[in-house]
Formats: C-alpha cells, structure tokens, sequence
C-alpha cells in the first residue's frame, strides 16, 4: 500500500487514519482491541486520539481513549513499532486544565505518554488553537518534547489559516518545530478547509488529516430526510444537511457508488484520499464489521470523472458547514 508523508517529516503513513475517540466511550474495550486488531492486520498505520477523549461522557474525565490504547499496546508486545500514534492536547480537562501553555503541554504529554503506555507520540498536535499564549511559547516547549524524544514531530487541529502561518513564520524565525499537519474539518459536505488553509497548506507541504470525513454519519446515507437526526447524539452536527442540497448531494453519492459497487461511505472517504494535499481521512468505526467496510476506501480508486461529478454535487459544501 502507497504510503504518504506527514508534511516534510520522515513519518509516512497509510492513506487512512483510524479516529480513536471511540475507545472506551462507544466501542468498550473488548470491541476497542478487536478494531485495533483488525486494522494493523490490514496493512494500516495511522491512529490519532486526543487526551480529552472521551471527557463529554457521563462520569468519564477525559483519557480513555488513550487508556484504551494503551492497554492494546501493552497486551500486544511489537504493536508499538506497527503504528504512527497521533495524540493531542489543549482542550479543557477540568481540572487538569487547557490552553497551549508551556507548563500545560509539557505536564499534559507526561499524561498522555502514562496513558498510552509509551515512550513517545509520533504526533502531538495543538487540538485548538490559543490565543492567549505567544506561539514562540507554545513551539518551545515542543522543542523540549522533541529534543528529549517524547515527540517526533508536532501538528495543528482547527486553525484558521492566518493563525496557521503566523505559527510557521515563528517556526522560521526562531528555530523552532513546525507544524507539520492539519487536523481541520473536512468532508463532501464541509469544505470550507478548501478556501484559506488548502492553498496554504500546499504551499508550505503541510500534511492534512481531515476530521468528520463522513460528515458525522450524514455521508454513510443513514439520514435521508428532515427531523431524521432528531433525538441522537449528533442531532446538531447532522442538521444543517438535511436539505435539498444535501440530499441531492447523496443521490449523487448513491449512483457513484452503485457505478463502483462501493458503499456511499467508501465513495466519500475515496473522495477525499484523491483530494490533491491530502494525506488521510480520519474515520472511526465501533465494530470490525464497520471497520472493514470503512477501510475499503483506501482501495477505491474514483475515476475523474466520478470525482467531477462529486465535486459539482458538493461545491461549496453543504447547509452551515461549508
């Protein structure tokens, strides 16, 4: 399987990032392993998670996920070598805290590293950005992370692009790490990350993993008509497609599949894998059988003109989120 590099770093990965912020929340432990297992044994690399994963559960304090993942590792002696683990840091933990300080990067990823039970995160990445703290702050103490070996490179998750490149100007200027990959949102139905950052982002060879790939379930074609989201957990991420636009959008979605005997999901993340600068699509999945249909994107190579048809479909994203 091709391989793609994280930005200019010497990490290269498989064009599919497996979303952990199911571990421990709605895929339990057992189920946890089983997807964990499943995905090294397909030939795939690349998990990222978050040390607030998963604090929004009742009764959870925030790095499950990771502990999940940890426990995976330690049960499973060479798995350690088979991955490129991606974590994050800077959302609120409660009384841990949050932000893109110093002293929170450097305790937090001590946190993570405990959870995870390894010696070192491939990628650390700033989850949100902080305006509060000067970036010359916040790339030191990657720098000290780095240099000590407990990170091998650092990226950035949902920065707007005049942020990102006051970051990479600092990064130049003073001789410290660079953010060497974007988390943003992005999907058939999303594509605002199209407008600033893309153009920004290959200009600078940024490495991109898109989170939402499936557009919080909107592009698997579950939901099909107005109020169908109503009652779930993602009832507000999945509202503002539920419109003629988007609905037109998985019709198209529906005879692209049917054209390439793939499933609409396959056909999105597919979609995105042949999106010029990008790297991977992140999804999650809470069963191996979801697992196994998810995966079969890295494999569905979409003709241009599928890809045009989608385009059209999709342009400027769908409903807020575009």
């Amino acid at each position: 399987m091709d391989k793609r590099r994280i930005g200019r770093s010497a990490l290269s990965v498989a064009p599919f990032c497996l979303g952990g912020n199911v571990f421990g929340w709605t895929a339990d432990e057992a189920t946890s392993f089983a997807i964990l297992d499943r995905f090294v044994e397909q030939g795939f690399d690349f998990i990222d998670t978050a040390d607030v994963y998963s604090r929004w559960a009742p009764g959870h304090r925030g790095g499950e996920s990771e502990a999940v993942i940890g426990r995976w590792l330690a049960a499973r002696p060479g798995a350690r070598e088979k991955i490129v683990l991606a974590t994050k840091v800077g959302m609120d933990m409660g009384e841990a805290g949050k932000g893109l300080s110093a002293a929170h990067i450097e305790r937090s990823c001590e946190a993570s590293l405990r959870r995870l039970q390894t010696d070192r995160i491939d990628l650390y990445q700033s989850h949100v950005d902080d305006a509060d703290v000067p970036f010359e702050e916040t790339l030191s103490a990657y720098d000290r992370l780095v240099k000590a070996g407990k990170v091998r490179v650092i990226g950035a998750s949902n920065f707007e692009a005049g942020r990102l490149a006051q970051a990479l100007a600092v990064s130049r200027e003073k001789g410290l790490p660079r953010y060497e990959c974007l988390q943003p949102e992005y999907s058939l139905a999303a594509r605002g990350y199209e407008a600033e950052l893309e153009p920004l982002c290959r200009a600078e060879e940024i490495g991109v993993i898109g989170y939402f790939s499936l557009a919080a379930g909107f592009l698997t074609g579950k939901y099909r008509e107005a109020g169908a989201a109503a009652g779930r957990a993602r009832e507000n991420r999945v509202a503002p497609y539920l419109n003629p636009r988007g609905f037109a959008l998985l019709d198209v979605l529906d005879a692209v599949a049917r054209d390439h005997g793939a499933s609409p999901a396959q056909v999105a993340l597919a979609w995105i894998i042949a999106r010029p600068g990008i790297t991977a699509p992140i999804a999650s999945a809470t069963s191996v059988a979801q697992l196994d249909e998810l995966l079969g994107a890295a494999r569905l190579a979409l003709p241009a003109e599928a890809i045009a048809r989608l385009d059209a479909a999709s342009e400027g994203g769908i409903g807020n989120a575009g």
